[in-house]
């Protein structure tokens, strides 16, 4: 691939014992020019499901606006919600379909896909490859995600709380800021409990948020 194509970014995913925390930085790169200070890259797709994104960014975006429409018109044939794992295979078709079409611009995108249903809140890693699988503790993607899991590795507790999710995990993308030049300019967090999805800080900085 070209190497102005390529793109950066550092994401985290953390399983606490009443929720989960999902986590991205705010930075959008090609290449060594940073394009966008401000990006989103978590997105809630409906009252029970949010994701991080990594990757193509157009065609993260065309995805997400697929995976709402796929998962509305799933309720409206089925007349119920979604279960989290059926959202979570419904996303990693949508990958799958994604990155075997025929393209001069390979579409590769990382989820990690934070939610909840009647049976509880879970973590799902949607890699680009279409497979999905069931994360029990922690996870992270994009180009800081190897300074991102020496944090993830050494501080993450079973059973902590998502207040102590949310401080983990900033201090994870936090590390991954400091190292890795195409992650940066700030934080953003949701947290997907029983109750709701929550975006619980969304911050700009410059260097650092510890």
């Amino acid at each position: 691939m070209d190497e102005r194509l390529k793109t950066g970014t550092t994401t985290v995913g953390i399983v606490c014992k009443d929720g989960v925390v999902i986590a991205a930085d705010k930075r959008a790169t090609a290449g060594t020019m940073i394009v966008d200070k401000r990006a989103e890259k978590v997105h809630v797709l409906t009252d029970e499901v949010a994701v991080t994104i990594a990757g193509m960014v157009s065609d993260a975006q065309l995805l997400i606006k697929l995976g709402r429409a796929e998962l509305k018109l799933k309720e409206v044939r089925t007349h119920k919600k979604p279960s989290a794992k059926e959202a979570a295979n419904l996303l990693g078709g949508l990958l799958y379909s994604n990155i075997r079409q025929m393209s001069m611009m390979p579409g590769v995108v990382h989820f990690l896909m934070g939610a909840r249903d009647g049976s509880g809140t879970y973590l799902y890693d949607l890699f680009p490859d279409g497979s999905v699988t069931n994360i029990k503790d922690f996870v992270s993607s994009g180009s800081g995600s190897v300074f991102a899991l020496g944090v993830l590795e050494t501080q993450y507790k079973e059973g902590m709380a998502t207040v102590d999710g949310v401080k983990l995990a900033v201090r994870a993308i936090n590390t991954a800021l400091h190292r890795d030049s195409a992650s940066g300019n700030g934080v953003d967090v949701i947290v997907v409990s029983d109750k709701e999805i929550k975006r619980v800080l969304s911050k700009d900085v410059e260097v650092s948020l510890l």
